[in-house]
């Protein structure tokens, strides 16, 4: 039998991290399954999940926390999986405006309120290339539930939207997108 395991690593940022980890996660007869990894504010930060064979999980946690010492933190958590019989679509929100504190936040609150749930999100801000001033732009994956109007939702996320200067959209994924977004 086979566990999976979800991941979270974070560490000041230097070659080899990945390989470190990689490596043990090998010398455990595990499988590197996924993962989104990044290079933030001077450190290296990723999410993955692996698969292993159930009598080296143990073994494999201990193993990765030994890393504590090398300045790695790594937190992991079995992937108890549910099937979903029928998943809701899975939608796109972009944004983007110039920068200002609660975008994210404002965001999420309507998100969270409409039972909307985030899957994936990337942000950040950057120079405009025009004016240098720091523009914010996030796209994240959402799933929209049955029961959440989809008009009513891109009405409020709109009118944030105005409230706070910032474009926003919302577009549903095409089903050959959302299913490969969900493996």
């Amino acid at each position: 039998m086979q566990a999976s395991l979800v991941m979270t690593v974070i560490a000041p940022d230097r070659p080899g991290l990945v390989e470190l980890i990689s490596n043990l996660v090998a010398q455990h007869g595990g499988n590197w399954l996924e993962s989104r990894m990044s290079h933030l504010g001077g450190h290296f930060a990723g999410i993955l999940r692996v698969q292993v064979p159930n009598e080296q999980v143990r073994s494999l946690i201990d193993a990765l926390q030994h890393l504590q010492s090398q300045g790695l933190s790594i937190v992991a958590h079995s992937d108890r999986q549910t099937k979903i019989a029928a998943p809701e679509p899975l939608w796109l929100l972009e944004i983007v405006g110039q920068d200002r504190p609660g975008i994210v936040r404002e965001i999420s609150r309507v998100l969270a309120r409409r039972g909307v749930n985030v899957e994936e999100l990337e942000t950040e801000c950057q120079s405009a290339a025009m004016s240098g001033e720091m523009m914010f732009t996030a796209r994240a994956k959402v799933r929209v539930p049955a029961a959440c109007s989809v008009g009513d939702l891109r009405g409020e996320l709109e009118k944030i939207g105005q409230d706070l200067i910032v474009e926003v959209s919302l577009q549903q994924l095409p089903t050959e997108q959302a299913a490969a977004a969900s493996t």
